[in-house]
């Protein structure tokens, strides 16, 4: 059978850990497959980024392959429809909810941006529901025909709600796009899924070059820092993103409730987008994992407990001021980049009694990095707060996989692959886990930059 040499570029997601864009095009540069169109964030060009033009013609992709519906995967899915991208996306069911959400909800946001700034639009209504209108969704481990003879599938990536790693096969050779790998076992998801078979692996490397703490230790350090906080009389504030971290988080302090590990106070979930896509968790129950499901199936609701109270609208969330300390607010963004939580954080970071808790990863330059890397005084809509509320973090809620399990993950592959490129994380990161898969099996990864091609063979 005569080879076939495809070309796969690298258009975010390089050197970066949001961004995502990879374009599989085929020899003579038909056909063309895109596997995530996110957006760029948390960097200092990231605005450049997402206003330049694409490095390839919209018009000339076949097919736009999702992996999950994170912003940094599919922000800028209505730039490319924009743009005269007609092709067909390709999803599971639940990231296409997911995916319509967040669009939808970055397009408000966007638009006041833009006339702060008197900058043009991203994208408009339209271009969600043109996209919307192409998008196609299929079952984990069907196999889909894509142009050029290829095949692809699904498989569970244990991440957010639907994420999925993307198979694309022929002649007997496979590229395996991981997209987010899950921090397995979750409390709600099934584990990220074995794979075994692929030649080539196009995977994420956010925490190549650290571990997380355990599920248990987790679970103790929440329960601790909610116990320190209530007792000193304070605002305990959790910048959480919308999406997989947040619904967790409701499932861990719904046990911690209901079995009566901490004391009764008010819980708010501040986040319209999180109320919104909780409601898409609970309508795809079958993605949750054995012990989940037989938790639902003895009655209990399990984002839902006493003192727990959605703030949807804006007189609400304004209303949560009024309720005294000690209170734990759950609210959007996750990097503290915008959304609610960065009235709550002007309001209480002052408070020597109140603390923020980080439970997820916040990209250089960003409100939430600052945090975590101990500023004293951050500026919030242009007035300077001072830091004096304690600044917690808990590695153990992220909702990726630490650089453990990313080996372990490559380990089951390592014997049939040619060639591993380490994307969608910083720098040093990619460097220090290229070194460990070197060192556990000889395998010499690749670090792509930014626009970079390489071939492939299939």
């Amino acid at each position: 059978m005569e080879k076939e040499i495809y070309t796969l570029g690298f258009y975010g997601g390089a050197e970066m850990v949001t961004g995502s864009n990879f374009l599989l095009s085929g020899p003579s540069g038909s056909p063309k497959i895109l596997v995530d169109c996110g957006l760029f964030q948390g960097c200092r060009l990231c605005g450049d980024y997402n206003e330049e033009p694409f490095p390839y013609e919209p018009k000339s992709v076949d097919v736009l392959i999702v992996t999950h519906g994170h912003l940094d995967h599919v922000g800028r899915i209505p730039k490319l429809v924009h743009d005269g991208f007609r092709g067909t996306i390709y999803s599971t069911p639940g990231t296409r909810d997911l995916a319509e959400l967040v669009l939808i909800d970055s397009m408000g946001i966007m638009e006041k941006e833009a006339r702060r700034e008197n900058k043009r639009v991203l994208y408009e209504k339209t271009d969600v529901e043109t996209a919307m209108s192409l998008w196609r969704t299929v079952p984990y481990h069907d196999t889909f025909a894509l142009p050029g003879g290829l095949e692809g599938r699904f498989k569970d990536a244990g991440h957010i709600l639907g994420s999925a790693m993307t198979e694309i096969s022929k002649n007997g050779k496979k590229i395996v796009f991981t997209g987010d790998l899950g921090n397995s076992p979750a409390p709600l998801l099934r584990d990220t899924e074995v794979v075994d078979d692929a030649t080539y692996l196009v995977m994420e490397t956010v925490y190549g070059d650290r571990n997380h703490e355990g599920v248990d230790e987790r679970t103790r350090k929440l329960e601790h820092i909610i116990e320190e906080t209530m007792h000193a009389g304070g605002a305990l504030m959790i910048p959480a993103f919308s999406i997989e971290r947040t619904q967790v988080l409701l499932f861990e302090l719904n046990q911690l409730v209901e079995h009566k590990k901490i004391m009764p106070v008010p819980i708010f979930l501040d986040s319209p987008l999180a109320i919104k896509a909780t409601a898409i968790y609970d309508k795809y129950e079958r993605y949750f994992n054995n012990k989940t499901m037989g938790i639902i199936k003895s009655g209990d609701d399990i984002f839902n407990f006493p003192g727990m109270k959605s703030t949807l609208k804006t007189e609400e969330s304004k209303a949560i001021n009024d309720v005294p300390n000690p209170k734990v607010i759950m609210a959007g963004s996750g990097m503290s980049e915008g959304g609610r939580i960065i009235h709550h954080e002007k309001r209480y970071l002052p408070d020597p009694k109140s603390t923020l808790l980080l439970i997820g990863y916040q990209a250089p330059r960003t409100l939430g990095r600052m945090l975590q890397d101990g500023a004293k005084e951050i500026t919030i809509a242009g007035e300077k707060v001072p830091v004096r509320a304690r600044v917690a973090n808990i590695r153990g809620f992220s909702a990726h996989k630490d650089s453990d399990g990313l080996l372990d993950f490559v380990s089951h592959a390592a014997p049939n692959l040619e060639k591993v490129f380490l994307a969608m994380g910083e720098p040093k990161s990619s460097l220090h886990f290229a070194q460990r898969l070197y060192d556990n099996f000889g395998m010499e990864a690749v670090i792509p930059k930014k626009g970079e091609t390489f071939d492939i063979e299939f």
